[in-house]
């Protein structure tokens, strides 16, 4: 069977085969060594590592200088290197987890869509639930095989950020900010450098995407909830404050079977870095 979106932890201990890769991608925005030390203390048999900042992220400025976010996308040359090295074939199934929700497995989980992998899920619940169900963790680091993953069409889509700028006269598709409203309304600068948000965008924070264990609701409750904010998915652009949270939407989007919404990659921390660009509070 192909796990394209989640994977529960009973059926991960029950059908995984040896060939299926696992990353733990565990990250502390204010403190980018923990996940690593997090990963040595006890991870998944068999799992390896991949950090937000130096794998699941590129430079933060373009050729020309320009500021591309916190956490732009990394170019996919370099990303289907890391993949290789993690052991990734065309056609490993491959499964991320964190202790975070799944914000930083669902950005690895969109990474590997837009060089056009499918055979990729998200942990529902994480290590949380992994433990939390008994199951072994391992300090043991395994040294992959090197894999022979190629560069595919994307499965995704992306949009820049003169197209947001443009959008906001044409007002042909929905922006949704995966924020907490807090953050959104400009109320707390603490990850951002400036409050407020793009003009005329929607609050939709991620962590509405979970039930209190955790998990991911169902397809139904996401499709229930998404469908009024946003109408047509392939309208709609999902951001938050640099393109890490916003894949967290696009998962639960993909669960709910409603597919083909793009990622703006530099979300807010790109719009507030240029004055010029217009912020709205509230």
């Amino acid at each position: 069977m192909n796990y394209s979106t989640l994977i529960s932890a009973a059926q991960l201990l029950q059908v995984r085969e040896p060939s299926w890769v696992i990353l733990d991608c565990r990250h502390e925005l204010v403190n980018p060594d923990a996940g690593r030390q997090a990963y040595a203390a006890g991870h998944l048999a068999g799992a390896a590592f991949a950090h937000l900042d130096e794998d699941l992220s590129g430079a933060k400025r373009a050729v020309n200088g320009d500021f591309r976010g916190r956490h732009p996308l990394p170019e996919r040359a370099a990303l289907i290197e890391k993949c290789r090295a993690w052991g990734i074939n065309a056609d490993t199934q491959v499964i991320a987890y964190d202790a975070h929700g799944g914000m930083f497995a669902a950005r690895l989980w969109w990474l590997l869509r837009w060089v056009g992998h499918a055979s990729v899920a998200v942990l529902d619940g994480g290590l949380p639930a992994w433990l939390a169900a008994g199951f072994p963790v391992t300090q043991v680091i395994d040294e992959p095989v090197a894999g022979n993953i190629n560069e595919q069409s994307p499965l995704t889509t992306l949009v820049t950020v003169a197209e947001v700028q443009a959008n906001l006269t044409s007002q042909q598709k929905t922006v949704l900010d995966a924020r907490s409203p807090d953050r959104f309304r400009g109320e707390n600068e603490t990850l951002d450098a400036v409050g407020g948000h793009i003009p005329q965008a929607k609050n939709r924070f991620f962590k509405d995407n979970l039930q209190a264990s955790g998990c991911f609701k169902s397809a139904a409750t996401l499709r229930d909830e998404f469908f009024p904010l946003i109408g047509n998915p392939q309208q709609a652009v999902m951001q938050c404050g640099s393109g890490v949270t916003a894949c967290h939407n696009l998962l639960a989007l993909e669960i709910a079977g409603l597919s083909g919404a793009a990622l703006y990659p530099g979300s807010w921390s790109e719009w507030c870095a240029n004055p010029a660009r217009p912020i709205a509070i509230g």
